[in-house]
């Protein structure tokens, strides 16, 4: 038994000899992926939530999933987080007395957690069969059930812990927000975003809903603006006439906004994503983690690239092991000299 904890021991220190000395020192990791010009994504503003879970319901309704219950009466739809079946969901932080709307201490405020359809998606990067993919015009982070077995690579794979097993699926499917692509071509668009009241969450091409975000971090706290409901027009004719989305009478409304953390998430989080956040509360108080400018599927991508270019590891590891092995090997003359049969 110690030989063979010694050999395998042996195996795994000269395979990483060898590969440390066939590998470049220094592999710096490849920049972060981009979004395409035409990105398009949501804007959440937490100031403007109301935790009404229009949001929620529009949601399973279009992706036609079916209600989760946590009470044993089972008359409410009432998830916790995503899930396989639940694409979207509206989160509350609380603090002390929990008097004040946007306000950290003795206040409350509310987060909407779905999909962020990274700029440089962890979960495309982790999938062996390209089951998830990232369309390169809209940049819509889509699932193809078809291709995907199951593995659940991507789920490990992402920072925000938004693809979801359907452990009750017999061909084992994933579920996540796709920010309703199956409803483009219809002329609609993110169902979340057609029924919030408030304007909470804007759809619209991620670029335009950055500039819009930023107009509102400029406001004056307490002072009013108007606040664009559904969808963002696009603000080129060109991207006007090219899109599908039907025409709609203006559903801009005054509002009081602020205050704002001034900060964007998503803009610079894991290298960008096309769903942007902004909010008067400390986004990890309220449940968004607190991420590096640089994606993980940029690194360990470089990672992988150079460990497997030209073979580089597997040969340093076959040779590490072939060089253990011999070394452990007995000679039939010396094993004859030393008296065995």
């Amino acid at each position: 038994m110690a030989n063979r904890r010694d050999f395998i021991r042996g195996c795994l220190a000269g395979g990483g000899a060898a590969a440390a000395a066939l590998v470049p020192e220094a592999a710096g990791a490849r920049d972060n992926l981009k979004n395409p010009p035409d990105a398009l994504g949501l804007l959440y503003d937490s100031t403007l939530c109301v935790g009404c879970q229009a949001c929620v319901a529009a949601c399973k309704r279009v992706n036609e999933n079916p209600a989760e219950f946590r009470t044993l009466d089972k008359l409410w739809d009432s998830p916790l987080d995503t899930t396989g079946h639940t694409f979207n969901v509206i989160k509350v932080f609380s603090s002390g007395t929990g008097e004040t709307k946007n306000a950290e201490e003795n206040g409350f405020a509310f987060m909407k957690t779905s999909c962020m359809h990274c700029a440089d998606p962890s979960c495309v990067s982790a999938c062996p069969v390209s089951a998830m993919q990232k369309n390169p015009v809209t940049g819509i982070v889509t699932y193809d059930p078809d291709a995907c077995f199951g593995c659940r690579y991507c789920v490990a794979a992402c920072a925000f812990g938004i693809p979801k097993y359907q452990y009750d699926s017999p061909t084992g499917r994933i579920g996540k927000c796709e920010l309703c692509n199956h409803r483009h071509k219809d002329g609609h668009y993110s169902a979340c975003a057609e029924v919030c009241p408030t304007g909470a969450t804007l759809f619209g091409r991620t670029s335009d809903l950055l500039v819009e975000a930023k107009r509102r971090l400029a406001i004056k706290p307490g002072d009013t603006t108007k606040i664009p409901r559904g969808r963002l027009p696009y603000s080129d004719a060109a991207a006007e006439k090219a899109a599908t989305w039907r025409k709609e009478p203006d559903q801009r409304y005054e509002a009081q906004v602020g205050p704002y953390l001034q900060h964007v998430y998503g803009e610079t989080e894991y290298g960008g994503t096309q769903v942007l956040k902004i909010a008067s509360v400390n986004f990890e108080k309220l449940g968004m983690p607190d991420l590096p400018p640089v994606s993980s599927a940029s690194k360990s991508e470089t990672i992988q690239h150079t460990l497997y270019q030209g073979m580089i590891m597997p040969l340093a590891l076959f040779g590490a092991m072939t060089w253990v092995a011999k070394r452990n090997v007995v000679a039939d003359d010396d094993q004859s000299e030393g008296g065995q049969p």
